[in-house]
């Protein structure tokens, strides 16, 4: 029963709220088609700006970051590894959708969301980091590998050990789901922020990047 409660519920409370595909589902609300055939094909919000429309990107980012907060928060009132099961299965729903065949976005978003839910200062540590390396790089997608990596290692001196513990396992996960992205670093062919690069082979266009 304790398992159940804090650990196997909260782990698919946060799966189902994870797996919402917010990119998807609103750029086909607002008519722009399915998201998957643009640029990256990713259904995040990067992806999502690459139709044109800022305003609908940001509610995806917001929305993408809110259904990591959201199930960690609610999880806090069952004890102390509620909240982390709740992390875990809200950025594994965002990435393994079961509503996309498996297939979902690259979990920054919903990372840093499960962040803030899990402590604040931890949640605001990275979304600085990520802005002062999206700043001096122009890369986004190094500043979320570098300012996820970075809230890992804060994780063990600001968190439970088991919630820590759960965020050094999303670094694995959300690089994982990069790995397009790093190659392209590695090549000198990722695109820097502000600049237009065209789409890789397989996508109708728009630049490659998408990080979350």
């Amino acid at each position: 029963m304790w398992y159940a409660v804090h650990v196997a519920v909260p782990l698919l409370f946060g799966f189902l709220l994870g797996s919402i595909p917010f990119g998807l589902l609103l750029t086909r609300a607002v008519g722009l088609g399915d998201i998957r055939s643009i640029g990256s094909g990713n259904i995040g919000a990067t992806n999502v700006l690459r139709t044109g429309n800022k305003k609908l990107a940001a509610a995806v980012l917001v929305l993408d970051g809110l259904k990591g907060f959201a199930p960690v928060m609610i999880a806090s009132f069952f004890g102390p590894v509620a909240p982390a099961a709740a992390a875990l299965g809200a950025v594994l729903g965002h990435m393994f959708t079961p509503w996309l065949a498996f297939k979902g976005g690259k979990g920054v978003a919903t990372t840093i969301g499960v962040l803030w839910g899990l402590y604040w200062p931890l949640g605001a540590i990275t979304c600085v980091a990520w802005l002062v390396l999206a700043a001096v790089f122009r890369y986004s997608s190094l500043a979320a590998l570098i300012s996820i990596a970075l809230a890992a290692a804060c994780a063990w001196f600001m968190l439970d050990p088991r919630a820590a513990a759960v965020v050094t396992l999303l670094v694995p996960l959300v690089w994982l789901r990069h790995h397009e992205n790093i190659r392209r670093l590695l090549d000198g062919t990722e695109s820097k922020i502000g600049a237009k690069a065209a789409a890789p082979a397989g996508h109708n266009g728009g630049p490659p990047l998408g990080t979350v």
